[in-house]
């Protein structure tokens, strides 16, 4: 400790670390007693193991062993049973944290460091092969840790963000989608909760009873078909056969001695539209051997046909 020219007193900065140091040393004295009753746990769980007298142990070439050897040595990690299984480093966090009953928002990085830490020692004393990134999140926490160890200016504490705020993000995110996958794993699940069901019908043998018909009825509906077939008796009319060659011949034939014939007079509406085509065909080749012209005065005026003289 120096006084400046000024009269201010000077305070290295190793010292504030030092006595900081000690403040969370004295709040992390009760992690030891979590590492303690971890201990006992497995302990507990080592005797539960143990056979009871009588009870049988193995068998050994066909032998029921209910008695353990007395110099029989069983290595004490052999028999630590771990019933937490966590997915990941923010897992065991969330784990530890919720274990205390405090808020994510109010936790103490120096106790969760210390706890984490002990929990990745006691997962490595046990020959259990850690994961990478327990080993980073073990360093991100000594990084936080560290950061809030230093001492800083009011200044500096206004314009810096609290160095748990990113983790502190991460375990809210991490806890809500946990939450909705628990949520999730609740609802009833093929397979699990719910098992189809696949059952056929048996196939019964039906008896097929042959029908009792009296040659009366028989009889009587013969006549019935009968009768309702003749009802549908009818008579085709065939269609005379217009040929085009034979119409040309009596359209030359209406208009030998005639100077001017009306189109329209050439036309019978008695053959029908058959009639009408095959007539109108009939003109036009005679148009097209030079045979007959057909006259027109004016537009939109009366159409005349004639027969050309040869």
């Amino acid at each position: 400790m120096t006084i400046s020219e000024d009269g201010e007193v000077e305070v290295p900065v190793d010292v504030l670390a030092t006595e900081q140091e000690d403040e969370y040393a004295d709040d992390n004295a009760a992690t030891q007693d979590d590492v303690d009753e971890i201990h006992s746990r497995l302990e507990r769980a080592r005797q539960q193991l143990q056979p009871s007298q009588g009870e049988l142990f193995a068998l050994v070439n066909g032998e029921q062993v209910t008695e353990l050897p007395k110099d029989l040595y069983i290595p004490p990690e052999a028999l630590e049973v771990f019933l937490e299984a966590f997915e990941g480093p923010l897992d065991l966090l969330l784990y530890l944290i919720r274990r205390q009953n405090i808020d994510i928002l109010d936790i103490n990085v120096a106790e969760i460091t210390k706890q984490y830490v002990a929990y990745i020692e006691l997962m490595e004393g046990a020959q259990f092969e850690m994961a990478a990134e327990y080993l980073v999140m073990a360093a991100m926490l000594a990084e936080i840790k560290s950061r809030m160890l230093l001492p800083r200016s009011e200044g500096e504490e206004e314009e810096e963000d609290d160095p748990r705020a990113q983790l502190i993000r991460r375990l809210q995110e991490y806890e809500r989608f946990k939450l909705a996958a628990e949520n999730i794993d609740e609802l009833p699940r093929v397979g699990r909760d719910i098992h189809p069901v696949s059952a056929e019908p048996p196939e019964l043998e039906r008896q097929r009873l042959e029908p009792d018909v009296d040659m009366r009825e028989l009889l009587l509906a013969l006549g019935e078909v009968l009768s309702r077939a003749e009802m549908f008796d009818s008579h085709h009319v065939e269609k005379e056969m217009l040929s085009t060659r034979e119409r040309m011949t009596d359209v030359l034939e209406q208009l030998r001695g005639r100077s001017f014939l009306p189109f329209v007079a050439l036309f019978s509406g008695d053959e029908g539209r058959l009639g009408v085509v095959v007539t109108f065909l009939a003109i036009m080749e005679l148009v097209k051997e030079s045979l007959v012209e057909i006259v027109q005065a004016e537009m939109f005026g009366a159409i005349h046909v004639k027969a050309k003289v040869i």
